[in-house]
């Protein structure tokens, strides 16, 4: 149960991180239905957060000595690289922003909901949870524990079915009513794959996924 070789103990380590991401993403959900921003709701997703947060570094932390990697690539060990990714997904964020402003792409659903209450304390709110903490625990997800647990053969064919399979769970994790949208974050959470698996460090992706969260509520 506690080793790599245990399949029933990852399958049930993973589905208690994930129902652990649930009762943090659930409480986003629940202060940015409501209007104005409650302190009470602050604070509960502060305490839920901060305690998700913590319990999936310890649980990283400590997981690496049964799931070392070859070699280990400091992600600013290749300050080209980060800067073009950042480029990259700055970039893609900012198309489909154009997109949406001439309503090509359907909006975010947090983003409909900023709209109907819009509020100083709310967008700040949307730049800590939206841009920061969620995109967090869902690289945990999707891409740390994900590739400890499943992908962790060096093979090309792993790897590649490693990245659809992260970006596929990205795209689940912000689920959105529209198809476009689905297959967008699909391709940022490949992206995102791709540089964990490149850097061998959950550093680059979480810097990533932060990119795009906070650009993500910028433009909003």
């Amino acid at each position: 149960m506690n080793t790599p070789e245990s399949r029933e103990g990852n399958l049930i380590r993973y589905i208690v991180y994930f129902v652990s991401y649930l009762m943090a993403a659930g409480v986003v959900k629940l202060v940015t239905m409501k209007s104005p921003v409650r302190i009470w709701d602050l604070i509960l997703f502060t305490l839920i957060s901060a305690m998700v947060l913590l319990f999936y570094i310890y649980r990283f932390n400590r997981e690496q000595r049964f799931f070392e990697r070859d070699f280990s690539l400091p992600w600013l060990g290749n300050f080209g690289l980060m800067v073009g990714l950042t480029l990259v997904v700055t970039a893609g964020r900012i198309s489909v922003s154009w997109l949406q402003s001439y309503n090509k792409v359907a909006w975010y659903g947090f983003q409909t909901n900023y709209l109907k209450h819009e509020s100083i304390t709310m967008y700040w709110f949307l730049i800590l949870a939206i841009g920061m903490v969620l995109p967090i625990l869902q690289e945990f997800l999707t891409t740390g524990f994900l590739f400890n647990y499943m992908f962790r053969e060096s093979t090309k064919l792993t790897a590649t079915l490693g990245i659809i399979t992260s970006g596929v769970l990205f795209s689940l994790l912000n689920f959105q009513a529209s198809i476009p949208l689905l297959i967008i974050n699909v391709l940022f959470g490949m992206l995102f794959a791709w540089s964990y698996l490149y850097t061998q460090t959950l550093w680059m992706p979480v810097y990533l996924a932060v990119v795009n969260g906070i650009i993500l509520v910028i433009m909003t």
